[in-house]
């Protein structure tokens, strides 16, 4: 890790190209393959996780209290996923060089697409298909019992596969969020390296004691932290709407009026 981020962007968009399309092809491909060898059981996996989500099953007197526990879940981990509303992935968007920034966010939105609406949608199933969401586990143990109970494959193989693709799910995640951060220090220290190197070295020392943190601990911190950067980029969200619609519009107007 500390030999990437030392390197900079170009080494990090070096690694990431490489190693992205690897780990979320292996994932989907090994997801996919539980979900056609258990076709049969999709329509009911959806049902339970619908009837989980809005409290379906719930005496009538804590069907709200479910609901609740439901979206504050669904949110955090959302959130987690695809960043959405937190305003860290428009930092590298705004590194792109294009003449139509409406382009650029409806590329970005394409991130949102893919790692929630298929990916996890795929991981949920997959987890309420083979059983391992109501056995008591947490973390990733519930989907690696999935991948465990689904492919057929021995246990210890799946296991493997699952971990090599959260290997590299969560390396290039810390390399993406080390230059979120990066890019933000930079603008209020006004680029003073200095300042940026102790902060890298700073990054890399976190990295090390992460791993040494329970899970609940590891979630609470960041659910933490991604509310407070929610607040202030909401807050600007709505204040800079009016820009966002303005300059949509201005793109499709030239899409359909063929100029690009």
């Amino acid at each position: 890790m500390a030999l990437v981020l030392i390197g900079g962007i170009k080494r990090i968009s070096n690694v990431a190209q490489v190693i992205v399309p690897f780990m979320a092809g292996t994932y989907i491909l090994a997801a996919m393959m539980i979900l056609i060898t258990h076709i049969t059981q999709i329509p009911a996996a959806f049902m339970i996780i619908i009837e989980s989500a809005f409290g379906l099953k719930a005496a009538a007197g804590g069907a709200l209290g479910a609901m609740m526990v439901a979206m504050q879940k669904g949110v955090a981990r959302g959130i987690f996923s695809n960043e959405a509303g937190l305003g860290s992935a428009p930092i590298a968007a705004a590194a792109v060089q294009t003449d139509e920034p409406a382009a650029q966010g409806l590329v970005s939105m394409l991130g949102t697409v893919i790692d929630t609406v298929i990916i996890c949608t795929m991981t949920g199933l997959t987890i309420v298909i083979t059983g391992s969401w109501n056995v008591g586990l947490d973390g990733v143990d519930v989907t690696t019992r999935a991948f465990q109970m689904g492919l057929p494959f021995e246990p210890q193989v799946s296991s493997f596969i699952l971990m090599v693709c959260l290997v590299f799910f969560a390396f290039t995640t810390i390399l993406g969020w080390n230059y979120y951060s990066g890019r933000c220090l930079e603008y209020l220290t006004g680029g003073r390296q200095g300042v940026l190197k102790i902060y890298q070295w700073l990054y890399i020392v976190c990295v090390f004691i992460g791993p040494f943190m329970t899970v609940s601990a590891v979630w609470t911190i960041a659910d933490i932290f991604n509310g407070l950067m929610a607040i202030p980029n909401l807050i600007a969200i709505v204040a800079l709407s009016s820009v966002v619609v303005t300059e949509t519009r201005k793109y499709l107007q030239k899409i359909d009026s063929g100029l690009l």
